[in-house]
């Protein structure tokens, strides 16, 4: 095929997504998918959801896909720039087996607590921990997530003990706080900010440098005097490897301006997420920059998961 004949007639693209129907990247993917459908004239753009084994799934599905531009992957940070170094092995090469294509927005989390917990701010929360060594239980949306991390750096931070509980997926944690059968959880921005409005968890504190927009009253962990719990992830969209440059250019310049749409702008907000819109160029080097940063949280954290 051509390059200059993307998308090719009658063959839908699909935009693969490793995490459950109904998070908030999948919200995100599927008005991605819209908005990339209306840019290119109406041609089908069809979301699926492949969840599960930290992204490892879909992205093997992406991965082994003709690099013709039809089989997209609409990923988190985890899957480039952690997995490499939380597991030895892996069923796909993070560098040779994908394209990058454009970040979409970056993305961070809040620390939510479960409506019933016996603390409403970041100091109670340490107390209650310190007091209570190995008792306070934290969710995560996968071993070795951004979820994840940023509690055992919390614990690092603060000198406390608490017990790991992970999840399928962002989800079924978010569910089982609000349930109360965790405790606290490092929830991604959008579902946090709903659950915090909604009145069904308690907002601890923002794992940002700066407030949430979306959540402008509560301080962020930093503003509570705990330092270095601020890693922020993102949100992109890769192809295949061995994409062509001139494939890569199209379909990075369909993604971005997608990306940078009324439509999209108003959800990224919403989700109280910061915009991006970088190209393939731009992406693969924050890539590339990222991996380097995870890896030293994750040596520095100790964790490995094989």
């Amino acid at each position: 095929m051509a390059d200059e004949a993307w998308p090719q007639p009658g063959k839908p693209i699909r935009i693969v997504v490793p995490l459950p129907a109904g998070s908030g990247s999948d919200v995100a993917a599927r008005l991605l998918g819209k908005l990339m459908s209306d840019e290119l004239k109406g041609h089908p753009v069809i979301i699926e959801n492949k969840p599960g084994a930290s992204t490892f799934i879909g992205a093997q599905e992406v991965a082994r896909s003709p690099a013709d531009g039809h089989s997209l992957l609409y990923t988190i940070v985890v899957t480039h720039t952690q997995n490499p170094h939380l597991y030895s092995k892996l069923p796909y090469d993070p560098v040779k087996d994908f394209t990058p294509l454009g970040q979409v927005m970056k993305s961070a989390t809040v620390l939510i607590a479960a409506p019933n917990a016996p603390f409403s701010n970041l100091k109670e929360v340490i107390a209650y921990a310190k007091e209570h060594p190995g008792k306070l239980n934290y969710a995560s949306y996968s071993p070795g997530s951004t979820s994840h991390l940023n509690a055992e750096l919390l614990q690092m931070r603060t000198g406390t003990k608490m017990l790991h509980v992970p999840y399928k997926g962002a989800t079924d944690a978010s569910r089982a706080l609000v349930a109360g059968d965790v405790d606290i959880y490092f929830d991604g921005t959008a579902s946090a900010v709903s659950l915090i409005k909604a009145g069904k968890a308690k907002g601890i504190g923002a794992a940002t440098p700066t407030r949430v927009s979306a959540l402008p009253d509560l301080p962020t962990i930093q503003e509570q005097g705990v330092e270095g719990i601020n890693i922020v992830g993102w949100q992109g969209v890769f192809g295949p490897g061995r994409m062509s440059p001139a494939l890569t250019e199209k379909v990075s310049a369909v993604i971005s301006k997608a990306s940078r749409s009324r439509e999209m702008l108003a959800l990224i907000e919403a989700q109280g997420n910061e915009a991006s819109g970088a190209g393939a160029a731009e992406f693969a080097r924050i890539v590339a920059d990222d991996s380097v940063k995870w890896g030293e949280v994750i040596k520095a954290a100790g964790i490995h998961l094989d």
